[in-house]
């Protein structure tokens, strides 16, 4: 009894070793994959960073970097399921999921972007077992506008002709919702500039009060 109490406590592990291992798995082959199809430049996708984010939260046991992840993706990725499910029926939504159903691109790689669709809810297993962080908001707005202003300023706007046909354009949409041609309806910093504030607003604010209502708050101490 004496050398029980002793002996140093150890946290409970909150993610399972097996999706730990498992998320490493399909990371391991999927950023490799990527960037020979289509360049290191596809990693500024905002699902992308998520994904990255997912993988240090899942191995961490970082409850911020987790809501960090949710609070970004949860809610255009269940979209993107829904956009799929439809577009496999026969019929269309958003379009979003378009690129799925286009031969052009390898069988392999399609089945790697199917990380869309699990994504969401493996985060919310992930939240739901670590718990949401308040500030996570705030921490991804700051994150996902660096990524839209880089691929703004300096990513290839769509129609670009570009050496590699592969490489991402319009990467986040920041020139409208075509890969072909920039949107007409307002000036291109006008467009950016609704995207930026319009996101936070329609989207991650909306998801980060379900998040809160919904998930138990993290301590601000992991091992708490």
């Amino acid at each position: 009894m004496i050398m029980a109490h002793l002996a140093p406590h150890f946290p409970a592990r909150r993610i399972p070793l097996w999706v730990k291992i498992a998320y490493t798995a399909f990371l391991a082959v999927m950023v490799p994959v990527y960037w020979r199809e289509y360049g290191p430049t596809n990693f500024l996708y905002l699902c992308d960073a998520a994904a990255f984010l997912t993988f240090a939260a899942l191995w961490l046991e970082s409850p911020i970097l987790a809501s960090v992840a949710a609070v970004g993706i949860v809610l255009p990725q269940l979209v993107w399921v829904l956009d799929f499910g439809v577009h496999f029926a026969g019929m269309k939504i958003t379009g979003m999921s378009d690129y799925m159903f286009d031969s052009g691109i390898p069988l392999f790689t399609r089945g790697i972007s199917l990380f869309h669709g699990w994504l969401p809810f493996l985060l919310l297993f992930a939240v739901g077992r670590l718990g949401y962080r308040r500030c996570a908001l705030a921490i991804w707005v700051g994150l996902a506008w660096a990524l839209m202003l880089i691929s703004y300023f300096w990513m290839p706007p769509p129609g670009a002709a570009l050496a590699n046909p592969k490489q991402p354009v319009n990467i986040n949409d920041v020139f409208g919702f075509s890969d072909h041609a920039p949107q007409s309806w307002m000036p291109a910093w006008a467009w950016l500039l609704t995207m930026m504030l319009g996101l936070p607003l329609l989207i991650w604010w909306p998801t980060h009060l379900a998040m809160k209502r919904y998930f138990p708050t993290a301590s601000r101490n992991r091992m708490a």
